[in-house]
């Protein structure tokens, strides 16, 4: 009994201990970065307090102190932070960068030169001898043999066991680089050796007879070991992430492993930089806040800050800061947000409690690529429909769709789906975040697939022309104005306008009325587009593609309304005598200047 009262006081401690600690690192990292590190170094404890930091949160911390003004960090972190750090930094893929490891070798060796050398010493020894053979040559001195029968590059500790540094300054992206190479590595083999002679010589030994190839494989095998716990996935596994998934599948599946036990993973630090960033106004954000269990929702922590990982490996991203994480955080809320109104009955409204549910019932990354499912659903159309479409089969480019259009295009037909924001929040592509804006997508590519098929129906032939940029617009409206005016049509083939025939198109377009032109002069009134030139439009769209005019109108009503407003907005406050072609756009006209 009293061994158990012993252990339970043992873990209330642990536990009280490991909530100060998180108290203050979510203080800490609330902090501007100059403020974060003068916090941490004047702690009491500072030590137990950089060693309780999750290895991702102390990451982004000594980057954004730099990593120069972080060796104070450096030399409190501990060895399992430091080898995180160095599986982020000194890996290219699968091949080991040589640049990085020059540096933050140099900079370990000014952080902590004794316990760096007993870290590789009982941990890296095979991954230190790979750098060797890749640096340098080692020779050994016979006894009868003269030191003077070496080079003067040669360097020794002992006058047995000569070396000189490798020429391979091709891996390096300067000579200053190459130059601080061979100062770093010296200057370790010089703590090395005078920290263990025996273990100095036999490592150089060891380097001379190793298998590059076979060495390098071993330790990226290792780094993708570690970093999968983190959710760095080798890239091959990572990309599963943009797998589609159908939402009655998912609901199959059984629930996943979630515990509220207290006593479970307390010694586990939740990432806090990826959590922090949780505050926009989305379904996942709001489901996660009606989660009251601490325990729980720091488990859907860690497994969120795991998803952004793997999001970072997919998109072959690098990440340094909390700013760039946050690009991250965003694209994996919107899918996840996009993933929990999927996993809902249609038309049923989704409550805040209903998600809190499924986000403990259901992986986050399952539920994000039921949300990324939707937008692929989206582009599978939308290339299917451009493999067979008019304007492809007429060789004209995705431009020809115009400004807004071309946008939308442009950023569902790409490999990963983004959405046409035009600015509006301060960027011109960026990642699907409500399901409403998938909706809207898909609106307007109905609307560009059914103009394309109206072109289909009309039996018009034209080529380019160098002084005109062919959009749908000008080219409709420009063969409606043809036709409107009885202008002769040689076997169906658009010819721009003239600017007199513009200009008597111009004045049915826009009715002069002396009343009317009196309000515009002074009071820079828009006129407006006679009801009657709508009509006749719609009934020219209806008689050149047989598609009656009610159908029309269904389909592209707001479409075509909108076309004759932006006619309105652009050409309403113009008169007659103030039209110049250079600035005409909707229209195809020959090109002169007014005289």
């Amino acid at each position: 009994m009293e061994q158990q009262a012993v252990t339970e006081i043992m873990d209330k401690q642990t536990i009280l201990r490991n909530e100060t600690l998180l108290k203050q690192r979510r203080e800490i990292l609330s902090m501007p970065p100059e403020e974060a590190l003068n916090a941490i170094l004047d702690s009491p404890n500072p030590t137990p307090l950089v060693h309780s930091f999750p290895e991702d949160d102390l990451y982004f911390l000594i980057h954004e102190i730099g990593p120069e003004d972080s060796l104070p960090l450096l030399s409190l972190a501990s060895s399992r932070q430091w080898e995180y750090i160095l599986d982020l930094e000194i890996w290219e893929k699968d091949r080991i960068k040589m640049n990085s490891v020059v540096s933050w070798l140099d900079l370990l060796l000014e952080a902590d030169p004794k316990r760096l050398i007993k870290w590789f010493l009982d941990q890296k020894i095979e991954f230190f001898e790979f750098f060797l053979h890749k640096n340098i040559e080692l020779r050994i001195r016979n006894h009868d043999q003269d030191p003077s029968d070496f080079e003067d590059n040669f360097f020794t500790f002992d006058d047995t066991f000569y070396f000189r540094f490798i020429d391979n300054s091709m891996e390096f992206e300067s000579m200053e680089i190459d130059d601080k190479r061979r100062k770093s590595f010296l200057k370790f083999l010089q703590h090395l050796a005078f920290y263990d002679h025996i273990k100095y010589r036999h490592i150089l030994l060891e380097s001379a007879g190793i298998i590059p190839a076979e060495s390098e494989e071993k330790a990226y095998r290792l780094r993708n070991v570690r970093l999968a716990e983190k959710g760095f996935l080798p890239f091959d596994e990572a990309v599963s992430i943009y797998t589609p998934l159908n939402p009655e599948r998912l609901k199959k599946q059984n629930r996943k492993f979630i515990t509220d036990d207290l006593t479970e993973n307390i010694f586990i630090p939740v990432p806090f930089c990826a959590a922090s960033m949780l505050k926009e106004d989305n379904l996942f954000v709001r489901s996660l806040r009606r989660i009251k269990n601490d325990k729980i929702l720091h488990q859907i922590q860690l497994e969120f800050a795991g998803l952004n990982n793997q999001i970072i490996v997919a998109d072959l991203k690098t990440i340094k800061n909390r700013n760039q994480l946050n690009t991250i955080v965003k694209k994996a809320c919107g899918y996840i947000s996009i993933g929990l109104k999927r996993l809902t009955k249609e038309n049923e409204k989704l409550e805040i409690d209903q998600g809190a549910e499924l986000i403990q019932k259901f992986p986050l990354f399952q539920i994000f690529r039921t949300g990324y499912g939707l937008v692929v659903k989206v582009k599978s159309r939308a290339e299917k429909w451009r493999g067979n479409s008019w304007f492809s089969k007429k060789g004209l480019p995705l431009s020809f769709w115009d400004e807004k259009w071309l946008g939308v295009l442009g950023g569902i037909l790409i490999k990963r789906p983004l959405f046409f924001d035009n600015y509006k929040t301060g960027v011109l592509y960026r990642d699907f975040t409500l399901i409403e804006e998938i909706i809207e997508t898909e609106k307007i590519l109905d609307e560009i697939i059914a103009f394309d098929n109206l072109f289909s129906l009309m039996t018009v032939q034209f080529e380019s022309f160098p002084d005109h940029f062919i959009t749908y617009k000008n080219l409709i409206l420009t063969l409606w104005a043809r036709d409107y005016l009885k202008l002769p049509d040689e076997s169906e083939e658009l010819i721009p306008l003239s600017v007199d025939e513009f200009k008597s198109f111009f004045n049915h377009l826009f009715p002069d009325h002396p009343v009317l032109r009196s309000m515009i002069q002074t009071e820079k009134i828009e006129k407006k587009i006679a009801l009657s030139m709508k009509e006749s439009f719609l009934n020219w769209l209806s008689n050149k593609t047989g598609i009656s005019n009610y159908e029309i109108s269904t389909k592209l009503g707001n479409t075509l309304e909108d076309l004759f407003e932006e006619i309105e907005s652009e050409y309403g406050k113009v008169s007659e005598k103030d039209l110049d072609p250079k600035y005409i756009r909707h229209f195809l006209i020959t090109y002169c200047r007014f005289t």
